[in-house]
């Protein structure tokens, strides 16, 4: 994508008239590769989750490019793409949603739930759905024989589980992973991570990994972009990222990272951001995160940075990326 926007008016009074806009996301651009694992980290509030959303055409786009590859190796611009025309996209383009128990339908089945797009689309036959749902339900440990039960009968795992599954059943290519496990227990987590790169490597599939957990991050994510107040201020490998960050909110994101190790813990250093998150509706000139940045010099304050490249696949948007001298996270 490139330059993608995404402004929610401010409505007031009786008439609802708008009053200004809130930049939920501010000119961003990233690639996705073909068969990667992409991280989208930063804040609640960030904009990571209406980035995900305007990739499904969940919204509508402000402004900006979405060019996507079709199976037929063409690009399309799905910003562009009329919302009639949508539906063959949202075969390919897939969301899995973060909470288990408000996204399914407590007066369906489970069959009725993963099926649904199947029967909406009429993309087979009834004898051929329920054929794809029992083998679907299979493949992300669920048994067949509980098509007919509703969701308050499972835990949040299997529910998780059934919307994984009612994400696949159109064999997408991409599939954005919205807070995906972050409502599930920690016993539960690695469970549904290792199923959704089982999950991946049989499908082919290419994932975008919308999370705040940095530690879930790592273990899943080929490559990661970070996002402050709807702009993106780094990209890099994963292993990059955390071992050499290049901008200071990255920095402090790391910082607050859990170290299992006690002498870990006693010899790092957290660092606490003073103020405030800027308001997306009135956000400071220069760089957004010059209030907080203790880096920040008068330049910061004035001219907003550039999404650069330092080297390699390293990206930043920080004036002074190569004189600082940041601290990451070392893994054994």
């Amino acid at each position: 994508m490139s330059q993608l926007k995404k402004h929610f008016p401010i409505l007031r009074g009786v008439f609802g008239a708008a009053k200004g806009t809130v930049k939920a996301v501010d000119e961003v651009s990233f690639t996705i590769r073909k068969g990667e694992t992409l991280g989208l980290v930063g804040e609640s509030g960030c904009g990571k989750t209406t980035v995900g959303r305007c990739i499904v055409r969940a919204y509508p786009i402000t402004g900006g490019q979405m060019l996507y590859q079709t199976r037929d190796n063409e690009f399309i611009d799905l910003a562009a793409v009329p919302e009639k025309e949508l539906a063959p996209f949202r075969r390919d383009i897939r969301l899995i949603f973060q909470d288990p128990y408000s996204s399914l339908n407590p007066r369906m089945t489970i069959f009725e739930l993963v099926s649904e797009v199947l029967r909406v689309n009429k993309l087979c036959s009834r004898d051929e759905m329920q054929s794809r749902v029992e083998d679907l339900l299979k493949r992300v440990g669920l048994r067949p024989e509980y098509m007919q039960r509703y969701p308050h009968a499972f835990s949040g795992g299997e529910r998780q589980r059934i919307g994984i599954a009612r994400a696949l059943i159109t064999n997408p290519r991409l599939v954005v992973c919205d807070e995906a496990v972050s409502a599930l227990d920690v016993s539960i987590r690695a469970q549904t991570l290792n199923l959704l790169e089982s999950l991946q490597a049989d499908f082919d599939l290419t994932y975008l990994f919308i999370s705040h957990d940095l530690s879930v991050i790592r273990y899943i994510c080929d490559r990661i972009v970070v996002m402050y107040v709807g702009k993106v201020v780094e990209v890099a490998n994963a292993l990059d990222l955390y071992m050499t960050p290049r901008h200071p909110y990255t920095e402090a994101l790391l910082s607050s990272v859990p170290i299992a190790d006690p002498v870990g813990r006693e010899t790092r250093r957290r660092i606490y951001l003073q103020g405030e998150v800027a308001d997306p509706s009135h956000p400071p000139t220069g760089c957004y995160f010059h209030p907080r940045c203790k880096y920040a010099q008068d330049r910061c304050k004035t001219e907003t940075p550039d999404l650069r490249r330092l080297n390699g696949h390293h990206s930043v948007a920080c004036h002074f990326a190569e004189k600082l001298e940041l601290k990451g996270v070392i893994y054994d």
